[in-house]
């Protein structure tokens, strides 16, 4: 491509920043597919924001407001385990800036009121709602005569990682994930076991793993046909403080899409030793977009789910030490990257 139309393309990409910048943040539902969750989505509009107020959150957005023009590309976000959109406020405001449209499916079984399918029920079913989502987003007549869909994004955190990942080219399976947790139970508890239990130091805790073994063994060790999922629309993909364990890592060598990581050094929820670090050893294509090294699992969330149960709060909050005001510029390595792969 000659200098000068590279020069015009970049030059038409920043106009569309620049007019984006200056919209607000609409806010809509779209109706819930048969075998999924409704699909909240963030998008450009010249009406003027409100707050409002979504569960505990209070949020600056125009809900129902007719969309604008914006760069014309979508970015589906797959929430972690237990998730909802409106923890991913700060990241997808600053998307929408940039011109993008996200669109936040709500996992079956696996969200903040619904968690009946936790785990590899829920992992096999997100990639499909992603591929629904943006279904969805086709054939609304307020978005689709805005969006240009050949070419969408995949953010993902946590469960929402692997998501990401599989639609990168991972593939998993839970006889993985039993096998892992055979070898590195006590290293990778809350992997393992979830917040039921948890290990203290003290003499009942070669019970619980003996417990948590026999559970694991019985529900995942006879599961070991590799799950994927592809999707042509899906052009690049960023996964943040991921799931791993379950991955069979030679899948992702050579992911077929542009792949940018985040990590948490202190999350004590994934290990990086055995998720995020695991992924970097083994695709050295993906670019480290940030390295939070005094973040915790949930510390790249803004706004931070409030007045969480104990056990979940000594796992899931921010470390002591972690500048929440770093996540600025997470977030804009985020975006630049989704921008640098997605446009024109």
């Amino acid at each position: 491509m000659k200098a000068s139309t590279w020069c015009r393309l970049a030059l038409a990409a920043a106009c569309t920043l620049v007019s984006a910048a200056q919209a607000a943040t609409g806010l809509t539902v779209l109706a819930a597919p048969t075998d999924s969750g409704p699909v909240t989505v963030f998008y450009p509009t010249a009406a003027p924001a409100t707050a409002v107020r979504r569960g505990p959150f209070t949020l600056n957005v125009a809900v129902d407001a007719t969309p604008i023009t914006g760069n014309r590309r979508l970015i589906v976000i797959s929430h972690g385990s237990g998730g909802a959109p409106w923890v991913h406020t700060d990241m997808t405001q600053m998307l929408v800036a940039a011109g993008f449209t996200v669109a936040v499916p709500e996992h079956a079984g696996d969200n903040w009121h619904d968690h009946s399918a936790v785990g590899p029920a829920s992992w096999r079913h997100r990639p499909h709602e992603v591929t629904q989502a943006i279904d969805a987003m086709a054939v609304d007549p307020r978005f689709a005569p805005l969006l240009d869909l050949k070419r969408v994004g995949i953010y993902g955190m946590s469960a929402g990682g692997l998501t990401a990942l599989t639609l990168a080219g991972a593939r998993w399976s839970p006889a993985l994930l039993a096998r892992h947790c055979e070898a590195h139970l006590a290293e990778d508890f809350p992997t393992c076991v979830g917040l039921s239990t948890e290990l203290t130091g003290g003499p009942l805790d070669a019970l619980r793993m003996g417990v948590a073994r026999r559970v694991i063994r019985s529900k995942f060790d006879g599961e070991t046909a590799l799950e994927g999922w592809t999707d042509p629309r899906i052009a690049v993909a960023v996964a943040a403080v991921p799931m791993a364990a379950p991955i069979d890592m030679p899948t992702l060598a050579a992911p077929h899409i542009p792949l940018g990581l985040v990590r948490a050094g202190q999350d004590a929820w994934l290990a990086p030793r055995w998720h995020i670090d695991a992924v970097r050893a083994t695709c050295t294509s993906c670019v480290l977009l940030a390295d939070m090294t005094e973040a915790g699992h949930e510390s790249i969330l803004s706004p931070m789910p409030p007045d969480l149960p104990p056990r979940a709060a000594r796992l899931l909050n921010d470390p002591p030490g972690f500048d929440r005001r770093t996540l600025d510029a997470v977030y804009a390595a985020m975006r630049d990257f989704f921008v640098q792969n997605l446009l024109p």
